[in-house]
């Protein structure tokens, strides 16, 4: 089966992974990791903390980038009276979900649909956040299903303009498949208190079987890093594998390019279809609105060939499609197929 429709990796780890996997002493596992007693949470955290600028005790680490996500919102949410998170309306389900399980409540704010994109209204979402002043705001960047995503300056607007008691969650689940630029990570994280930005090696470094999450959060939150943290430290395989990802940029940026290629397949073969539209996407997927009436036939036809993408439900995205940028030859195949059941509905109908 070919599963493009959870945005997981379609390619091969990268050799220096490999390797970290092969080599991987077992009887490691029979000892707690000492880097404690040198007051680190991980090697993780070491060298995430060397190569993105930020000191290593505000670094965040856990079992992926849900892990912190949910960390993150059971523990804001549950201190105080306000249980209010604000989050993006068109968005990952789970965002609400977390919010449920510990007796938060959730809002939303719009995402506007200009021409080819999704896109955030700054101002909006600052006079959002000022009105109904959550105990947490959330911001995906890049966002899942759309693909659009937030510069550094207007993260850097969101925070000055809105309340130093709201926290703020950038989840980056999704950066860096187009831009290398982590500079302003660390210039946010030190001037913002109230900001946490989440990443994962589970998209750009295709490791989501490994639930490595990393993270970044402002000054002052002592309490909030006891209870994340691990007392007993870290998955000591999961830390091997991850330093050797860690050290594979060269290999993801391949991928990358990949599937900058799928994007502009679907623009290009997809685009100029009557009843389509590819949206842009900085994200390892592609969010493509589509004629509905083919629905059940690409469904089928897709079957037939075991291939799995997303076929939204969400309202307002009834009509489109969320495909997972996969190797060339699945993209191909996807495309194809779209075009071709396409032809012959409409040749039906004709």
């Amino acid at each position: 089966m070919n599963y493009l429709d959870r945005n997981e990796f379609n390619f091969e780890p990268s050799q220096k992974v490999i390797e970290a996997v092969k080599n991987f002493d077992p009887k490691d596992l029979c000892f707690y990791t000492r880097i404690y007693d040198q007051g680190k949470k991980s090697v993780i955290s070491v060298r995430v903390s060397e190569i993105y600028g930020v000191p290593e005790e505000q670094v965040l680490l856990a079992y992926g980038g849900e892990d912190i996500l949910k960390n993150a919102i059971h523990y804001f949410l549950t201190k105080g009276n306000n249980t209010t998170i604000l989050i993006p309306e068109f968005s990952w389900w789970y965002y609400n979900r977390v919010a449920s399980e510990c007796g938060g409540t959730f809002e939303m704010y719009p995402l506007h649909e200009q021409e080819d994109t999704f896109a955030y209204d700054v101002d909006e979402v600052i006079e959002y956040t000022n009105r109904i002043h959550p105990r947490m705001l959330l911001l995906a960047s890049p966002n899942n299903p759309t693909g659009n995503s937030l510069t550094s300056e207007e993260i850097g607007r969101i925070m000055e303009n809105i309340p130093d008691d709201t926290m703020v969650l950038v989840d980056e689940a999704y950066a860096s498949f187009i831009s290398t630029d982590t500079d302003y990570i660390a210039p946010l994280v030190n001037k913002y208190n109230n900001l946490i930005i989440s990443r994962t090696l589970s998209k750009f470094y295709g490791l989501p079987g490994l639930r490595c999450g990393f993270g970044f959060i402002g000054k002052g939150h002592d309490q909030f890093l006891s209870y994340i943290n691990k007392y007993l430290g870290f998955n000591r395989f999961s830390e091997a594998v991850a330093l050797a990802a860690l050290d594979s940029d060269e290999h993801y940026r391949h991928v990358a390019d990949d599937m900058e290629w799928g994007r502009q397949l679907y623009k290009r073969e997809l685009g100029p279809l009557p009843g389509f539209k590819v949206y842009k996407s900085v994200a390892n997927f592609i969010l493509i609105k589509y004629p509905i009436e083919i629905k059940e036939a690409l469904m089928e036809a897709l079957k037939v060939q075991d291939y799995k993408i997303k076929f939204m439900g969400d309202k307002g995205l009834e009509s489109c499609l969320r495909i997972t940028l996969g190797r060339k030859e699945q993209t191909q195949v996807v495309c194809d197929t779209i075009k071709a059941v396409y032809n012959r509905v409409k040749g039906l109908k004709g």
